[in-house]
């Protein structure tokens, strides 16, 4: 096995792991055990737990487009569409893990309440990134929204409901408490666009 091919298996395993069981509840000899490589070769790579953290962080922020944003919008031209498209993603995730699944980014921001300088960095540049890629599709439909809408705090605002949607859902183990915070974001959404083409 190459050297980047072990990297990327314990990145792997960690990954699962951290989502399964939360950073805190696992262990080197969890990663150890799922990555199936020897401890002298993560030390290599990674000299403690956190630094197996960013790398996973940086592996997420590195895969927000294949693995989350090109899946959701193919086939979807609208670019309000797409950002729905994306929510609807989040909804088949939770619906197909029973509604345990949780955002591997925002349980990682909940569960570590002081992280240090790096640390918060990695987890702020996930988010900046989904936020960016809304954003995107906010400025393509900027003509069909009222002059001077704020097109980054429009799309903090989608990330913020999706997130507390994803969090209410796996709380209760109710996916409609997603669906009814979807619906409003929708209401907006459309309050906004009516807006618009009336001006």
């Amino acid at each position: 096995m190459s050297p980047k091919d072990t990297r990327s298996r314990i990145i792997f395993a960690a990954m699962e792991l951290f989502a399964l069981k939360g950073y805190g509840s696992t262990s080197i000899a969890d990663i150890l055990s799922r990555s199936q490589v020897n401890s002298g070769s993560l030390y290599h790579f990674f000299p403690g737990k956190q630094d197996v953290l960013i790398a996973v962080l940086e592996a997420y922020r590195e895969g927000i487009h294949p693995m989350l944003l090109a899946p959701a919008w193919a086939g979807v031209e609208d670019p309000i569409e797409r950002i729905f498209a994306l929510l609807d993603r989040y909804r088949m995730l939770i619906v197909e893990s029973e509604c345990e699944y949780g955002c591997p980014i925002g349980s990682l921001a909940l569960e570590i309440h002081e992280p240090d300088p790096v640390l918060r960095e990695a987890l702020a540049a996930n988010f900046r990134g989904w936020v960016a890629a809304v954003r995107g599709c906010l400025v393509e439909a900027r003509d069909r929204l009222p002059a001077g809408t704020d097109t980054d705090a429009l799309a903090e605002f989608t990330l913020t409901v999706m997130e507390g949607g994803v969090m209410l859902a796996r709380t209760h183990r109710d996916v409609g408490y997603f669906d009814r915070s979807i619906a409003q974001l929708r209401e907006h959404y459309d309050h906004l666009q009516k807006i618009g083409e009336a001006a």
